[in-house]
């Protein structure tokens, strides 16, 4: 598959602020070193009571976090490491993504208007200061990935000088028992991306905020970007509602415009952090995606899925394995592909299995996709 270079002049973006808080707990360090020690942060549910249900796992933090608190204090540590100043976070947008609250319809109708996502928008940009909230998504799992992709539009363009980027999801009852009668949960506690027996997703906890910001913006301040955001890609294949299209050819379309808007070739790719729900249908399908975007490459590039660790975060999914691609990055580690049990025929991949492989990667890929055939992809490069 082909696509158009771009030709017109466009702003570098670069990441120079970033917090993240998973089930292994809360800052960036966390989950830096639970990257490092490879094992998956599935537990017994406690949070709510699962005795029904088939599925009893779920990657969560201890006791009842508030989801507008905790990405509060993301925001706050993410502008900080950026270095702005007030001044400058006034002049800051926000975009934020995040799943419906699933209690909302049952509150009284008098209380109802302040429990709309997009009202964690509203609040987010004025507890810490920014401009404004200029969007919410809930679209899925590529929810904050359409957020990344539309911040670093709105940058490149030279509409914005610097965006902030929020996403969260805290597992909840409603979505539990949702995609447990719909026999997506995995029935034996973990989540085996690309695996021979998977038996499908584990959800977990996932919050994370950025800072994107013009290469000349952060220069001009003496900022140090963590990474920079080379291209991103978006595409849909309206194949099914629920399953992507066996061949994967959204997955493909979506890497495919990626990697000619950050002008890389399917071989300087170094590593692919993949959605990987442990689906039997999606992995399947991605492996599809995979060869068809990258070819004679697709053999010999490392791929693992990063929710087997954290599990399937919903709509924070992209801002989540965004942040951990940036600190594969930094840190010149694979993450584990968790789980792992075999080769299933339809998944031939180079996947990083049992432990994390150690390389310096230039270049690394995310790779979200959702339900209704949509979806994304993101290149980012050493800073």
């Amino acid at each position: 598959m082909t696509a158009p270079r771009p030709t017109a002049e466009r702003a570098a973006v670069v990441v120079t602020g970033m917090s993240v808080t998973t089930a292994f707990g809360r800052g960036t360090d966390r989950l830096r070193a639970a990257l490092a020690a490879g094992q998956p942060a599935f537990t017994d549910v406690s949070r709510f009571d699962v005795g029904r249900r088939r599925a009893k796992r779920a990657a969560h933090l201890p006791g009842a976090p508030v989801l507008l608190d905790e990405l509060g204090d993301l925001l706050t540590q993410a502008v900080g490491q950026a270095g702005l100043d007030a001044a400058a976070v006034a002049q800051t947008p926000l975009l934020c993504a995040r799943h419906s609250d699933p209690s909302w319809p049952r509150h009284p109708q008098e209380s109802r208007a302040d429990g709309h996502a997009a009202a964690t928008g509203s609040a987010l940009a004025a507890r810490a200061g920014l401009r404004d909230a200029r969007r919410t998504y809930t679209n899925a799992c590529v929810a904050a990935s359409t957020a990344l992709a539309d911040a670093a539009a709105l940058i490149a363009s030279g509409r914005e000088e610097r965006v902030a980027v929020a996403a969260g999801y805290l597992v909840d009852e409603d979505v539990f028992a949702l995609f447990d009668a719909g026999r997506a949960l995995a029935d034996d506690g973990a989540l085996r991306s690309f695996s021979a027996g998977r038996r499908g997703l584990l959800l977990g906890d996932g919050m994370a905020a950025v800072i994107l910001e013009s290469a000349t913006a952060a220069e001009r301040r003496g900022a140090e970007p963590l990474a920079r955001l080379l291209g991103w890609g978006r595409a849909g294949d309206a194949h099914h509602v629920c399953q992507p299209h066996p061949e994967g050819l959204g997955m493909a379309r979506a890497l495919t415009a990626a990697l000619a808007r950050a002008d890389r070739a399917p071989e300087q790719v170094d590593y692919l952090n993949a959605h990987g729900t442990g689906t039997s249908y999606n992995d399947s399908a991605e492996a599809a995606a995979v060869h068809l975007a990258f070819g004679a490459h697709a053999p010999k590039l490392p791929v693992s899925s990063t929710k087997s660790l954290t599990g399937h975060t919903l709509e924070a999914s992209g801002l989540v394995e965004f942040a951990i691609s940036v600190l594969v990055l930094q840190e010149g580690l694979l993450p584990v592909n968790a789980g792992y049990t075999g080769q299933d025929p339809a998944c031939r991949l180079d996947l990083v299995t049992d432990a994390p492989r150690m390389l310096k990667p230039a270049t690394v890929v995310s790779l979200n996709a959702a339900f209704g055939g949509a979806n994304t992809a993101l290149v980012l490069g050493a800073a």
